[in-house]
């Protein structure tokens, strides 16, 4: 089972429960700090991190650009502007490991992200 790490500066505990919601059985989620988060990727603790913030790169990503390089990054919505559905789908496709987002945005991206993770390895 895959597992999933939520980071972030704000709404993890609403982003939380948006990855356990359609987890569809296929993933394990947990709340962490951002580094603690970003480390258990780089470390292969855990498969994919979400993060959400006020500008969807900033506090969303910053441990996570840090530790794990722009090339396993990906900002799926920033204010204003969300990502369509088949770039956001595509990042995953292109082997992206940690998303960031507005938390404006979490209820749009969440299930778009989760529905695409669970096709991986199928």
């Amino acid at each position: 089972m895959k597992k999933i790490v939520i980071g972030g500066q704000i709404d993890k505990d609403e982003v939380f429960a948006l990855v356990e919601k359609y987890a569809d059985g296929k993933f394990t989620a947990e709340v962490k700090s951002d580094l603690d988060a970003a480390m258990a990727i780089k470390s292969g603790q855990a498969d994919f991190y979400l993060g959400a913030c006020n500008t969807g790169g900033g506090g969303a990503l910053a441990m996570a650009l840090a530790l794990l390089g722009r090339e396993n990054c990906e900002t799926v919505s920033m204010p204003g502007k969300v990502m369509e559905d088949e770039e956001i789908r595509q990042s995953v496709r292109n082997g992206k490991k940690a998303f960031g987002f507005t938390a404006q945005h979490k209820e749009i991206v969440v299930p778009i992200l989760m529905d695409e993770l669970g096709k991986l390895g199928e």
